[in-house]
């Protein structure tokens, strides 16, 4: 190899990151540490990324809706508000949402949860009774039920012994407990207020951002970078959007129509249908089988009804309504929306589960965009293949 100046640069760069890799080995505790400080500094920032990529799907559907470019010729005041009244508007929706979820929701959970208790009281005596049945040549068994019992004073009363005997330790750690609070809504403060600004300026980011990125990356790269980051948002949003919209549609379903078979816990199984409704795949089943048993401790009978409802809304859900309403927003066939869901479990649990979808759906949109290139590079047309 000639030792000409390019090449002298590419040896110096490869012995330079050689060095760093074997000291980061050697002192790994130490790059920890730092790597733990930097995420902690720019945690806020991070968590108001997130927010402001939230907060921006409804904000320019407002926008869009609400302040068209034609509605507004000859208002430059209102051209110029557009966007901070979008904002507005999104904010109030938000809150009123969290507004309604407190203080008109948790009433009606709070009772629902009471009823269950006196419901999970009064089957004691029939599972004891079943068991009596089932288990009569086994005394062993029927003892152990009989002795069984779910006595809500005793459960209080051993809860404030064990707060009451803990209660040095927590005084102990009052002050540190004080402190995280103050450090977290000091966090979420900063992380909404940088959430707010990027979406007020976000054209003027955009266009500091490709500034740098092509001040110091190579043209091809850069443009190559932009391209990904536009498909990533897309998918992302399409996605997030689309899970939001379905969970609700579903979750009112379920309410609606347990309501009108005069089922238990309508509004409080709508919730949870809701809710696990996010989690791809995996979320309905979880909330059909939590149904089932609220269902079961207030009305065994009205429990198969239950299962036949939830068949059938999951099928129309589906069918008719994820198609339309989620589309083919991530375009990932569904053997790889399995594996996605499956793999992000076992990573990073319930957000694992929602958030490697749109992952997995920007590699294979890439990878298929690279396979297709390779494939025209050699002279095939996937239509040959096909």
């Amino acid at each position: 190899m000639d030792l000409n100046e390019k090449n002298i640069k590419k040896i110096r760069g490869l012995i330079v990151f050689t060095v760093l890799i074997l000291v980061c080995l050697w002192k790994y505790t130490m790059v920890l540490q730092v790597i733990s400080f930097a995420f902690g500094v720019l945690l806020p920032f991070i968590l108001g990324g997130a927010i402001a990529f939230i907060l921006n799907v409804p904000t320019h559907f407002f926008e869009v809706h609400f302040f068209k470019e034609e509605r507004m010729k000859g208002h430059k005041l209102l051209t110029k508000l557009a966007r901070p009244l979008s904002l507005v508007i999104t904010l109030v929706c938000v809150f009123g949402v969290l507004a309604v979820i407190l203080f008109g929701m948790i009433p009606h959970l709070s009772d629902t949860f009471k009823n269950l208790g006196d419901s999970i009281q009064e089957f004691i005596p029939k599972i004891q009774d079943w068991s009596g049945e089932v288990f009569k040549n086994n005394p062993d068994v029927i003892t152990l039920v009989e002795e069984f019992e779910l006595d809500w004073s005793n459960i209080v009363e051993a809860s404030v012994k064990f707060l009451s005997d803990g209660a040095g330790s927590m005084l102990d750690s009052t002050f540190a407990a004080a402190k995280s609070i103050i450090s977290g809504i000091a966090t979420f403060f900063i992380a909404f207020s940088f959430a707010c600004y990027i979406i007020l300026q976000k054209e003027k980011l955009n266009i500091q951002v490709k500034k740098v990125l092509f001040a110091f990356v190579p043209k091809g790269r850069a443009e190559a970078a932009l391209e990904v980051c536009s498909l990533t948002y897309k998918i992302f949003s399409g996605f997030l959007t689309g899970q939001c919209v379905e969970a609700i549609i579903l979750g009112s379903m379920f309410s609606v129509s347990m309501y009108i078979l005069r089922m238990p816990y309508a509004l409080l199984i709508g919730v949870i249908i809701a809710f696990t409704a996010l989690v791809p795949i995996f979320g309905s089943f979880i909330g059909c089988v939590l149904g089932v048993f609220l269902v079961y401790v207030a009305n065994p009978v009205q429990a198969l009804g239950f299962l036949v409802l939830f068949l059938v809304l999951q099928q129309i859900e589906g069918n008719l309504i994820y198609p339309h309403v989620v589309g083919n927003s991530v375009g990932l066939p569904s053997i790889w929306v399995l594996a996605a869901v499956s793999i992000g479990a076992s990573l990073m649990g319930i957000v694992g589960m929602l958030i490697f979808i749109p992952i997995v759906s920007v590699a294979y949109a890439l990878f298929r965009e690279v396979v297709h290139l390779k494939l025209k590079k050699n002279g095939i047309t996937p239509e040959e293949i096909n």
